[in-house]
C-alpha cells in the first residue's frame, strides 16, 4: 500500500525494512512547595554519547514494549520512578518531533503532566523541584523540554480557571484556604474569598474530616479530597477580588 513499508518475512519474524524514530515519554511534574509552583527536573548523565551532559531535563525516557502496555503506562512508570508515588492526576498533554531535537536521531516525544503533593513523593537521586516565577523557568532545559514545559504550565492556568485541578496539589487534609492559596498561587492572582468558598463547597469536590486545624485564630475546618473523584468543571472561570 503507498505510504506504507514494507515487511520481510511473517509471523514474529517478521522485520520492518525502513527506520524507525526514537520514541520516549516525557512527564511534567508540578507541585506546590515554599509557597510557588514547582516543576521536578533532572541532571542528564554526563557519559560518553549522551546528549546535552549535565543538562537539566523533564523526567522521561524511552518507551519500553516489555513493560508499557501504552504511553500512559510510561509516563505512570517515569512518574513512579522519580517521586515514588502514582499521581492522582495525569493528562496527556501532546506530542513533539522532528529530525533535529536529538542529536541521536529522529525522536518524538509523548508529554504528559501529572499534579502531586510535595509531602506525598520521595525524590530519586537526580531529581529536585525548581520554582515557576511568573509563569516561567528562569534555567535552561535540554532538548525542547523548555517548549513541552511553557505548554505544560499554559495547559495548568488554563483549566485551573474553571477545574478543580488544584485540589490535586493539595495535601491529604487541608482548610479552604489553603485551597485558595493553591489556586492563586498557579493563577497569579488574588480570588474573591466568599465566591471561592461557595463555589467549591457546592461542587461537592471535597468532604470534611473529623478535625480542625488549631492555631492563634478561630479553629479552621479541615477537609480532604473525595475518593476517586474526577476533576470538576465549573460553568464560569474565577473572579479576582473587586
Amino acid at each position: 500500500m503507498a505510504g506504507e513499508g514494507r515487511a520481510e518475512g511473517s509471523g514474529k519474524s517478521r522485520q520492518l525494512d525502513f527506520p524507525r524514530p526514537l520514541t520516549t515519554v516525557d512527564v511534567v511534574i508540578f507541585t506546590i512547595l515554599d509557597d510557588s509552583l514547582q516543576v521536578l527536573l533532572m541532571q542528564r548523565p554526563a557519559g560518553e554519547g549522551e546528549p546535552f551532559p549535565l543538562s537539566l531535563a523533564l523526567p522521561g525516557g524511552f518507551v519500553d514494549v516489555t513493560k508499557d502496555r501504552d504511553l500512559a503506562a510510561c509516563a505512570a512508570r517515569k512518574l513512579r520512578e522519580k517521586t515514588g508515588v502514582t499521581s492522582p492526576y495525569l493528562e496527556q498533554l501532546g506530542s513533539w518531533g522532528s529530525a533535529t531535537r536529538d542529536p541521536r536521531g529522529w525522536s518524538a516525544t509523548h508529554a504528559y503532566f501529572a499534579l502531586i503533593p510535595a509531602d506525598a513523593s520521595v525524590l530519586a537521586n537526580d531529581a529536585r523541584w525548581f520554582p515557576i516565577r511568573g509563569g516561567r523557568l528562569k534555567d535552561k532545559l535540554a532538548f525542547d523540554h523548555g517548549d513541552i514545559l511553557a505548554t505544560a504550565i499554559q495547559r495548568l492556568r488554563n483549566k485551573v480557571e474553571y477545574t478543580s485541578l488544584p485540589a490535586f496539589l493539595m495535601p491529604a487534609e487541608f482548610t479552604l484556604p489553603d485551597l485558595q492559596r493553591v489556586y492563586e498561587i498557579v493563577l497569579d492572582r488574588p480570588l474573591e474569598k466568599s465566591a471561592f468558598r461557595t463555589r467549591i463547597l457546592s461542587a461537592d469536590m471535597i468532604e470534611p474530616v473529623a478535625k480542625m486545624r488549631r492555631g492563634p485564630n478561630r479553629p479552621a475546618q479541615l477537609y480532604r479530597l473525595r475518593k476517586g473523584r474526577d476533576p470538576v468543571y465549573f460553568v464560569r472561570t474565577f473572579n479576582p477580588p473587586e
